[in-house]
Protein backbone atom coordinates (compact mmCIF):
# COMPACT_ATOMS: atom_id res chain seq x y z
CA UNK A 1 0.00 0.00 0.00
CA UNK A 2 1.40 3.27 -0.72
CA UNK A 3 2.17 5.53 1.99
CA UNK A 4 -0.19 8.90 2.29
CA UNK A 5 0.91 12.18 1.12
CA UNK A 6 2.48 14.34 3.88
CA UNK A 7 1.60 18.46 4.32
CA UNK A 8 4.36 19.41 6.60
CA UNK A 9 4.09 22.00 8.61
CA UNK A 10 7.69 24.15 8.32
CA UNK A 11 7.62 26.51 11.01
CA UNK A 12 8.17 29.87 10.14
CA UNK A 13 12.28 29.99 8.46
CA UNK A 14 14.03 28.50 11.10
CA UNK A 15 15.03 25.19 9.80
CA UNK A 16 15.11 23.85 13.94
CA UNK A 17 11.30 24.97 14.16
CA UNK A 18 10.34 22.47 12.30
CA UNK A 19 8.49 19.74 14.73
CA UNK A 20 10.41 16.31 15.17
CA UNK A 21 7.84 14.83 13.27
CA UNK A 22 8.15 16.31 10.40
CA UNK A 23 12.03 16.44 9.93
CA UNK A 24 11.92 12.91 10.24
CA UNK A 25 9.26 12.62 7.46
CA UNK A 26 11.79 14.97 5.29
CA UNK A 27 14.51 12.64 6.00
CA UNK A 28 12.67 9.37 4.40
CA UNK A 29 11.05 11.84 1.77
CA UNK A 30 11.57 10.50 -1.62
CA UNK A 31 9.45 13.80 -3.49
CA UNK A 32 9.24 17.33 -1.50
CA UNK A 33 6.88 19.94 -3.01
CA UNK A 34 7.89 22.97 -1.24
CA UNK A 35 6.88 26.53 -1.57
CA UNK A 36 10.01 27.98 -2.33
CA UNK A 37 8.78 32.00 -1.67
CA UNK A 38 7.91 31.22 1.79
CA UNK A 39 10.08 28.03 2.90
CA UNK A 40 14.03 28.14 3.23
CA UNK A 41 15.98 26.24 0.68
CA UNK A 42 17.87 25.33 4.32
CA UNK A 43 14.89 22.95 5.08
CA UNK A 44 15.67 20.42 2.63
CA UNK A 45 19.04 19.97 4.33
CA UNK A 46 17.05 17.43 6.16
CA UNK A 47 16.50 15.45 3.02
CA UNK A 48 18.26 12.56 1.21
CA UNK A 49 21.11 13.81 -1.65
CA UNK A 50 18.67 12.22 -4.12
CA UNK A 51 15.80 13.36 -3.04
CA UNK A 52 13.29 15.19 -6.06
CA UNK A 53 12.52 18.60 -4.74
CA UNK A 54 9.86 21.00 -6.93
CA UNK A 55 9.35 24.87 -5.80
CA UNK A 56 6.22 24.93 -5.83
CA UNK A 57 6.04 29.21 -5.67
CA UNK A 58 5.55 29.69 -9.31
CA UNK A 59 3.07 26.51 -9.93
CA UNK A 60 -0.43 26.50 -10.75
CA UNK A 61 -3.00 24.30 -7.81
CA UNK A 62 -3.06 21.90 -10.80
CA UNK A 63 0.38 21.29 -11.72
CA UNK A 64 1.28 21.11 -7.63
CA UNK A 65 -1.70 18.46 -7.58
CA UNK A 66 -0.12 16.58 -10.53
CA UNK A 67 3.36 16.58 -9.14
CA UNK A 68 1.66 14.50 -5.64
CA UNK A 69 -0.39 12.76 -7.52
CA UNK A 70 2.74 11.08 -9.63
CA UNK A 71 4.74 10.53 -6.66
CA UNK A 72 1.93 9.07 -4.66
CA UNK A 73 1.16 6.90 -7.57
CA UNK A 74 4.77 5.80 -8.14
CA UNK A 75 5.20 4.68 -4.66
CA UNK A 76 7.27 7.78 -3.33
CA UNK A 77 7.10 9.17 -0.18
CA UNK A 78 5.91 12.51 -0.77
CA UNK A 79 6.09 15.64 1.55
CA UNK A 80 4.35 18.61 0.72
CA UNK A 81 6.15 21.37 2.77
CA UNK A 82 4.28 24.82 4.30
CA UNK A 83 5.44 27.52 5.82
CA UNK A 84 4.40 28.32 9.04
CA UNK A 85 1.33 25.83 10.04
CA UNK A 86 -0.76 24.33 6.67
CA UNK A 87 -3.95 24.98 8.00
CA UNK A 88 -3.09 28.84 8.29
CA UNK A 89 -3.22 30.82 5.00
CA UNK A 90 -2.17 27.59 3.51
CA UNK A 91 -4.47 26.78 0.77
CA UNK A 92 -4.57 23.84 2.16
CA UNK A 93 -8.51 23.07 1.82
CA UNK A 94 -8.64 22.85 -2.12
CA UNK A 95 -5.23 20.95 -1.83
CA UNK A 96 -7.41 18.53 0.11
CA UNK A 97 -10.51 18.33 -1.82
CA UNK A 98 -8.37 17.36 -5.03
CA UNK A 99 -6.61 13.92 -3.23
CA UNK A 100 -9.98 13.74 -1.47
CA UNK A 101 -11.27 12.93 -5.47
CA UNK A 102 -8.47 11.10 -6.82
CA UNK A 103 -8.63 8.65 -4.02
CA UNK A 104 -5.41 9.37 -2.48
CA UNK A 105 -4.72 9.30 1.34
CA UNK A 106 -3.01 12.03 3.01
CA UNK A 107 -1.71 13.58 6.45
CA UNK A 108 -1.03 17.08 7.54
CA UNK A 109 1.57 17.40 9.96
CA UNK A 110 0.74 20.85 12.17
CA UNK A 111 3.58 23.44 12.34
CA UNK A 112 4.64 26.39 14.51
CA UNK A 113 2.71 29.43 13.00
CA UNK A 114 5.29 32.88 12.35
CA UNK A 115 2.60 34.60 15.10
CA UNK A 116 3.72 32.32 18.06
CA UNK A 117 7.27 32.46 16.68
CA UNK A 118 7.26 36.19 16.73
CA UNK A 119 5.71 36.55 20.38
CA UNK A 120 8.79 33.61 21.78
CA UNK A 121 11.51 35.66 19.63
CA UNK A 122 9.71 39.17 21.02
CA UNK A 123 9.72 37.35 24.61
CA UNK A 124 6.19 38.25 24.55
CA UNK A 125 3.72 36.41 25.97
CA UNK A 126 0.38 36.51 23.90
CA UNK A 127 -2.04 36.34 27.33
CA UNK A 128 -1.94 37.98 30.71
CA UNK A 129 -4.39 37.43 33.36
CA UNK A 130 -6.90 40.12 33.82
CA UNK A 131 -5.33 41.78 30.52
CA UNK A 132 -5.94 40.21 27.46
CA UNK A 133 -6.92 35.70 27.77
CA UNK A 134 -8.32 36.15 23.99
CA UNK A 135 -5.68 35.82 21.02
CA UNK A 136 -7.26 36.54 17.17
CA UNK A 137 -5.60 35.61 13.78
CA UNK A 138 -6.72 37.50 11.22
CA UNK A 139 -6.43 39.73 7.76
CA UNK A 140 -6.94 42.52 5.69
CA UNK A 141 -9.58 41.40 3.03
CA UNK A 142 -7.92 42.09 -0.23
CA UNK A 143 -7.95 40.14 -3.81
CA UNK A 144 -9.18 37.11 -0.97
CA UNK A 145 -11.92 39.28 0.86
CA UNK A 146 -12.56 38.33 4.52
CA UNK A 147 -16.52 37.50 5.28
CA UNK A 148 -17.63 41.28 6.71
CA UNK A 149 -18.31 40.22 10.28
CA UNK A 150 -14.44 39.45 10.10
CA UNK A 151 -13.56 42.88 9.38
CA UNK A 152 -10.32 44.45 11.03
CA UNK A 153 -12.54 47.55 12.90
CA UNK A 154 -14.90 44.67 13.75
CA UNK A 155 -12.63 42.23 15.47
CA UNK A 156 -11.16 45.06 17.43
CA UNK A 157 -14.22 45.75 18.86
CA UNK A 158 -12.58 42.97 21.44
CA UNK A 159 -9.38 44.98 22.36
CA UNK A 160 -8.09 41.38 22.57
CA UNK A 161 -4.59 40.47 21.28
CA UNK A 162 -4.31 41.04 17.38
CA UNK A 163 -2.10 39.02 15.34
CA UNK A 164 -2.37 40.10 11.76
CA UNK A 165 -1.43 38.41 8.47
CA UNK A 166 -0.42 39.60 5.04
CA UNK A 167 -1.04 43.36 5.81
CA UNK A 168 2.00 45.04 6.67
CA UNK A 169 1.59 46.14 3.06
CA UNK A 170 -1.41 48.39 3.56
CA UNK A 171 -0.31 49.93 7.51
CA UNK A 172 -2.16 52.97 7.28
CA UNK A 173 -5.23 51.10 6.80
CA UNK A 174 -4.65 48.60 9.54
CA UNK A 175 -4.08 51.47 11.92
CA UNK A 176 -7.04 53.37 10.64
CA UNK A 177 -9.25 50.29 11.43
CA UNK A 178 -7.80 49.38 14.90
CA UNK A 179 -7.99 53.09 16.33
CA UNK A 180 -11.74 52.66 16.27
CA UNK A 181 -11.38 50.84 19.08
CA UNK A 182 -7.79 50.67 20.57
CA UNK A 183 -5.91 53.40 21.86
CA UNK A 184 -3.58 55.30 20.20
CA UNK A 185 -1.18 54.38 22.82
CA UNK A 186 -1.40 50.79 21.93
CA UNK A 187 1.96 48.58 21.78
CA UNK A 188 2.34 47.27 18.33
CA UNK A 189 5.26 45.17 16.97
CA UNK A 190 5.94 44.49 13.23
CA UNK A 191 7.70 41.20 13.56
CA UNK A 192 9.88 40.89 9.50
CA UNK A 193 11.15 37.16 7.97
CA UNK A 194 10.48 35.56 11.45
CA UNK A 195 12.93 32.59 11.77
CA UNK A 196 14.91 33.90 8.70
CA UNK A 197 18.67 35.65 9.29
CA UNK A 198 17.34 38.58 8.68
CA UNK A 199 14.44 38.75 11.18
CA UNK A 200 13.71 42.29 12.48
CA UNK A 201 11.27 43.63 14.87
CA UNK A 202 9.62 47.18 14.97
CA UNK A 203 8.30 48.28 18.26
CA UNK A 204 6.08 51.17 18.31
CA UNK A 205 2.65 52.14 18.60
CA UNK A 206 -0.51 52.66 16.96
CA UNK A 207 0.61 56.74 16.42
CA UNK A 208 4.08 55.49 15.70
CA UNK A 209 4.08 51.94 14.07
CA UNK A 210 3.56 53.16 10.80
CA UNK A 211 6.31 55.58 10.13
CA UNK A 212 8.87 53.29 11.07
CA UNK A 213 7.29 50.66 8.81
CA UNK A 214 7.80 52.99 5.99
CA UNK A 215 11.11 53.90 7.06
CA UNK A 216 12.09 50.19 7.32
CA UNK A 217 10.43 50.00 3.78
CA UNK A 218 9.11 46.61 4.82
CA UNK A 219 6.32 45.66 2.51
CA UNK A 220 5.55 42.06 2.60
CA UNK A 221 6.81 38.67 5.00
CA UNK A 222 6.00 40.33 8.08
CA UNK A 223 3.14 40.11 10.98
CA UNK A 224 1.45 42.53 13.11
CA UNK A 225 1.07 42.24 16.64
CA UNK A 226 -1.38 44.73 18.68
CA UNK A 227 -2.38 44.54 22.29
CA UNK A 228 -1.27 45.59 26.12
CA UNK A 229 0.55 42.32 26.21
CA UNK A 230 3.14 43.82 24.27
CA UNK A 231 3.64 46.44 25.97
CA UNK A 232 7.54 46.88 28.78
CA UNK A 233 7.23 45.33 31.03
CA UNK A 234 8.33 47.29 34.48
CA UNK A 235 11.19 45.91 36.68
CA UNK A 236 11.19 43.05 38.38
CA UNK A 237 7.59 42.31 36.55
CA UNK A 238 5.83 44.67 39.05
CA UNK A 239 2.30 44.82 38.52
CA UNK A 240 1.55 42.03 36.89
CA UNK A 241 -1.23 39.79 37.07
CA UNK A 242 0.40 36.16 37.90
CA UNK A 243 -1.65 33.30 36.83
CA UNK A 244 -3.08 31.30 39.65
CA UNK A 245 -1.40 28.11 38.41
CA UNK A 246 1.19 28.79 40.57
CA UNK A 247 0.00 30.88 43.42
CA UNK A 248 0.69 29.89 47.03
CA UNK A 249 -2.66 30.45 47.86
CA UNK A 250 -4.43 28.98 44.94
CA UNK A 251 -5.49 25.32 45.62
CA UNK A 252 -5.68 23.01 42.27
CA UNK A 253 -6.01 19.14 41.54
CA UNK A 254 -2.03 19.03 42.24
CA UNK A 255 -1.43 21.03 45.39
CA UNK A 256 -3.01 22.64 48.45
CA UNK A 257 -2.97 26.19 49.29
CA UNK A 258 -0.38 26.79 51.61
CA UNK A 259 -1.13 28.68 54.82
CA UNK A 260 -0.02 31.09 57.07
CA UNK A 261 1.61 30.58 60.18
Amino acid sequence: MNEPVRFVGAGPGDPELITVKGMRLLEKADRVVYAGSLVPKTLLQYCKKDVLAFDSASLTLARTHALLKEGYEAGERVVRLHTGDPGLYGALLEQMALLDRDGIAYEVIPGVTAGFAAAAAAKKVLTIPELSQTVILTRLGARTPVPGKEELAALASHRATMIIYLSVQRIEEVVDQLREHYPADTPVIVAYRVGWPEQKFLRGTLDTIAALVHSEQIERQALILVGEVFGEMAPGGEGIKRSKLYDESFTHQFRDAEKDG
